[in-house]
């Protein structure tokens, strides 16, 4: 079963890097495409302009960016945690208050991406579009479920390494 969850892990940790690179490169699109649209605000008078439905794509490529960032700090143990107090209990209820976190952040992924999926096929159902450029919203749903997916996969793989790795020896991550 270790042996499972490492082979695993170790395929959904290039997975995550490969998202995460895609992430900020979608991340950089966006920041150049704003800043273009601002400055096409800015000479507006001389037959420029902004960048039409720039905040639709900038709502729905964030939405994107933050997910696919999501698996690759989830798989590094790199979410926020208050550990201010929990340092200083022994290693063995530390490292409870541990697993239940993983175990929690597992579940919460879980919900998150049941939910994109229902959003998505509502959506879809419905065939609504932006108001500006007219693209159908599903696209940004179906788009952040893929990496929302593969957080929810490396929540899971997380909380079990975590959860069979006890070894008072050792700090936690």
């Amino acid at each position: 079963m270790t042996a499972l969850i490492i082979r695993l892990g170790s395929r959904l940790d290039a997975c995550a890097v490969i998202a995460a690179k895609i992430g900020g490169v979608v991340l950089l699109a966006l920041a150049a495409m704003t800043v273009l649209s601002v400055i096409g605000r800015g000479i507006n008078a001389y037959g420029f302009g902004p960048i039409q439905g720039d905040f639709e794509l900038v709502e729905h490529g964030m939405a994107f960016v933050v997910f696919c960032s999501l698996p690759y700090c989830q798989l590094r143990f790199g979410h926020v945690s208050v550990d201010v107090i929990a340092r200083h209990f022994p290693y063995p209820l530390a490292w409870g208050l541990t697993v239940i976190s993983q175990a929690g952040m597992a579940l919460m992924a879980l919900v998150i991406t049941r939910q994109l999926y229902l959003g998505l096929t509502d959506k879809w159902q419905w065939g609504e579009t932006t108001f500006i450029i007219q693209f159908p919203v599903w696209w940004g749903y179906a788009a952040s479920l893929v990496p929302a997916t593969l957080w929810a996969l490396a929540a899971f793989v997380a909380c079990v390494k975590m959860a069979v790795s006890y070894q008072p020896d050792k700090a936690l991550p």
